[in-house]
């Protein structure tokens, strides 16, 4: 897929998110301390969401991420991103729903930890 077009699909699931995925944005990440974007493009992947500080890219998995086919391509995902030096933090849509507050503190953890400082 061309950069145009990654781009456009990354626009077009920005506009189309999960319930999971805008409540991970709207409760937390878009007003959080260090800046996160939504639907980065990063080579020839669209991440859900991206920390540039951090070098952290944050996940949400719902089920179709548990077959076998989309669980090569999420480990190939994750060897191209650790290859470039960011980090990959994985949650279910299911943790998002029912553990929202742990979720939110582990990502809160996992940013300070790899800024080396309180945000």
């Amino acid at each position: 897929m061309e950069k145009n077009d990654l781009k456009s699909k990354a626009q077009s699931l920005r506009r189309n998110a999960t319930p999971e995925e805008n409540k991970l944005w709207y409760q937390l990440l878009r007003t959080y301390p260090v800046q996160f974007h939504r639907q980065k493009v990063i080579g020839n992947y669209i991440v859900d969401f991206y920390c540039h500080k951090a070098h952290l890219v944050v996940e949400l998995d719902g089920g179709q991420h548990f077959e076998d086919a989309a669980i090569k391509r999420d480990e190939d995902r994750t060897n191209f991103l650790n290859s470039r030096g960011i980090e990959v933090l994985r949650f279910t849509n299911d943790e998002v729903r029912k553990n929202f507050a742990e979720v939110c503190n582990h990502l809160d953890e996992k940013v300070r930890t790899l800024i080396g400082k309180s945000t």
